[in-house]
């Protein structure tokens, strides 16, 4: 991935209730980052979380979160947190993340991925995404998202 893949950027700085001792942003915080980037992300593509979704009859559950840490963010960093949607599946979307300090967008400090399953939030069992949600996110994208049906 590379900073130019993102269509979606959103700034954040490093507060001091974030960073361990060290003045490194504690690595819990990271996931929160990447939380808020995707309910910004969702208000980006033209949809608002969660009500489009429920009253479309569904929600949507992170099933895998994963972080490489590159680079330490420390307290007062100006970030990017960049997002996209990777691939979108029959009711599942990978979700990559990454971040950057702003103005050095050569190399990421974290690289992240979010799998989500849409699901009926009453049963929780999995339901294909809507047409909806799937042109929203195809036509928000710089690059198209890879398709399959699972």
């Amino acid at each position: 991935m590379a900073y130019a893949d993102f269509r979606h950027r959103m700034p954040l700085r490093v507060r001091w209730a974030e960073v361990d001792r060290q003045g490194v942003v504690f690595n819990g915080h990271y996931l929160t980052y990447c939380d808020v980037c995707v309910t910004e992300y969702w208000r980006a593509v033209g949809l608002a979380y969660p009500d489009d979704f429920l009253a479309g009859g569904s929600d949507t559950f992170v099933r895998k979160a994963t972080l490489e840490y590159l680079q330490p963010a420390r307290f007062d960093d100006e970030l990017e947190v960049c997002g996209r949607t990777a691939r979108l599946g029959r009711s599942s979307l990978r979700f990559v993340v990454e971040m950057y300090r702003r103005g050095a967008t050569a190399t990421p400090l974290i690289e992240g991925e979010l799998i989500y399953v849409n699901a009926d939030p009453a049963g929780t069992r999995s339901a294909p995404w809507s047409a909806r949600v799937r042109s929203h996110l195809m036509a928000f994208e710089i690059l198209t998202p890879q398709t399959a049906h699972g």
